[in-house]
């Protein structure tokens, strides 16, 4: 079943090597040609560099915000905190189709389509539940003990969180932000509607090309994602495993 599942995706591997003119398996020959018209076209490599700039910086606010809520969401003793977590995760749970139309109308009405902002906004608001999910889960499995540890030994708040707490959940917040950094990178339907004509991002460059255009580049564009996926999949295993030795150690 993995393997039918993962057969479409492995053929675009060698089709990105193609010397042909356009999409054919098995391919005619082996060629670099796509690779170097991708790096050499400024329509690709601008959205390529646009998604890579917006992937950063709503990484950095997803962190940011997600960090903080994930320890009101597990340490907080007040009402309506599984409201409040329902509410943070429902990007995740509601169809994006929905996500991106209720985004484009509120945009239309403040001017923010086709704007770099706009989208920053947008995937941050699709980004923040995963760091929240990865940072709560880190947290759910962290020994106080060792926070009331330090501060009767005369630790401040600030210098236990700093010196204890952060480097124990660290790996929770370096998975969570490789996720929203995903996220960002890989999403097309919020992109479909918000960026206009002045703000596209790689996948919507990939939709538009493959409506009007079937060359082999689009493969190569498509390979080159798998890997940076693929290794910022193992990344996020490596730090899973990491979060756990710390917890067990």
């Amino acid at each position: 079943m993995l393997f039918y599942l993962a057969a479409p995706v492995l053929i675009v591997i060698p089709l990105s090597f193609s010397s042909g003119l356009y999409l054919s398996f098995p391919p005619p020959g082996f060629s670099l040609q796509w690779y170097g018209r991708f790096f050499a076209d400024p329509a690709w490599t601008g959205a390529a560099w646009l998604s890579i700039w917006v992937g950063l910086t709503v990484t950095v606010l997803a962190v940011l915000l997600g960090t903080p809520a994930a320890f009101a969401l597990v340490r907080g003793r007040f009402r309506g905190a599984r409201l409040i977590n329902g509410f943070v995760l429902t990007p995740v749970i509601v169809p994006g189709i929905i996500v991106a139309i209720g985004v484009y109308f509120f945009y239309a009405r403040i001017g923010l389509v086709g704007s770099p902002l706009g989208l920053i906004l947008a995937h941050t608001c699709l980004a923040v539940p995963f760091v929240v999910i990865n940072v709560s889960a880190t947290l759910y499995g962290f020994d106080e003990r060792l926070e009331h540890a330090a501060m009767s030994l005369g630790a401040t708040p600030a210098a236990t969180f700093r010196e204890i707490t952060l480097p124990l959940i660290r790996p929770g917040i370096l998975a969570g932000a490789v996720f929203a950094f995903i996220t960002s990178f890989d999403e097309l339907l919020v992109a479909l509607f918000v960026s206009g004509s002045s703000a596209v991002t790689l996948p919507r460059r990939m939709w538009d090309q493959i409506r009007f255009n079937i060359e082999p580049t689009i493969a190569a564009v498509s390979t080159l994602l798998i890997a940076l996926t693929t290794l910022l999949l193992l990344s996020t295993e490596m730090l899973r495993r990491r979060s756990v030795r710390l917890r067990e150690g």
